[in-house]
């Protein structure tokens, strides 16, 4: 999947925050065993195509394996807007995962309202600061589910 500007969901646009961008760069250079994130929450990267650019970009999060499938959280810190991946992937469900050592595709969703409860209590015992998150914005804050294709 390659789009005008030459970017990949396999060769994709790092995040351009360099907290972000060294974090990627730690988890592609030993398989995801670095960084060791927060109260030892696990991270996978996150590829999602651009809604307005076409670009493919790339950043990492705190995620979950659950039942075969992965979960994330659009938390951006308690913030009132979305983060910019999730509107990316609400428009663009196909994306790419790195979960350790393997890079595979998959279709994102946001979790609906029966399933969200037990995925947030998951994800809020993995980063506790998930339900500090909550608190700060009046905007609901999405659990994704990200089921694999291949």
């Amino acid at each position: 999947m390659t789009n005008a500007a030459g970017s990949t969901s396999e060769n994709p646009i790092d995040s351009t925050m360099p907290w972000v961008a060294s974090q990627i760069r730690e988890y592609l250079a030993t398989d995801g065993e670095k960084p060791v994130f927060r109260y030892g929450a696990p991270l996978l990267l996150l590829t999602t195509k651009g809604r307005k650019s076409g670009e493919w970009r790339r950043t990492a999060l705190i995620g979950a394996e659950d039942r075969g499938r992965y979960v994330i959280v659009a938390s951006l810190g308690g913030s009132p807007r979305h983060p910019v991946w999730y509107l990316n992937l609400q428009a663009n469900p196909e994306v790419r995962l790195q979960v350790k050592g393997r890079s595979f595709l998959a279709v994102a969703r946001t979790a609906t309202a029966e399933e969200k409860p037990e995925l947030w209590a998951k994800m809020v015992g993995l980063y506790p600061d998930y339900a500090d998150y909550q608190v700060k914005t009046d905007r609901e804050i999405p659990v994704v589910i990200l089921d694999p294709v291949d």
